[in-house]
């Protein structure tokens, strides 16, 4: 005679407990982290000139600890110092929440300063 499940993932034994130690790992992928620190770069810079590209980034992961670069392009004229800072501090803020992880080094890189547009200066090559 063929058993009738009463309903679904009904277990047939009682339920053990595995010890967390014992339960596996979670592994986040290296391109994970680089969308999470991408999008968070986006977050902090805000607003992109419109032909500027997207804040880009490349991580090393080794044992729940990222290295981060970020290439971003910003508007000029602006505090460039502040903004990198805005962007370390996203980045590691959204990556340890996000992916769980340490990031103990955050290197901005700027790519590309976009001159503010109606700021006075003459657009395009000067002699």
């Amino acid at each position: 005679m063929t058993a009738v499940s009463a309903g679904a993932g009904e277990l047939d034994g009682p339920l053990t407990v595995v010890p967390p130690g014992e339960r596996g790992a979670t592994r986040i992928a290296d391109r994970v982290v680089t969308k999470i620190a991408s999008q968070a770069a986006l977050e902090a810079v805000g607003a992109l000139p419109s032909d500027a590209a997207r804040p880009s980034a490349t991580v090393a992961v080794r044992h729940d600890v990222a290295h981060v670069r970020v290439h971003v392009e910003l508007d000029y004229p602006c505090d460039v110092g502040a903004r990198c800072r805005q962007v370390r501090g996203r980045v590691v803020e959204r990556v340890g929440a996000l992916a769980g992880m340490q990031v103990p080094e955050v290197v901005v890189q700027v790519e590309r300063l976009h001159l503010a547009a109606g700021s006075g200066a003459v657009q395009g090559r000067t002699r």
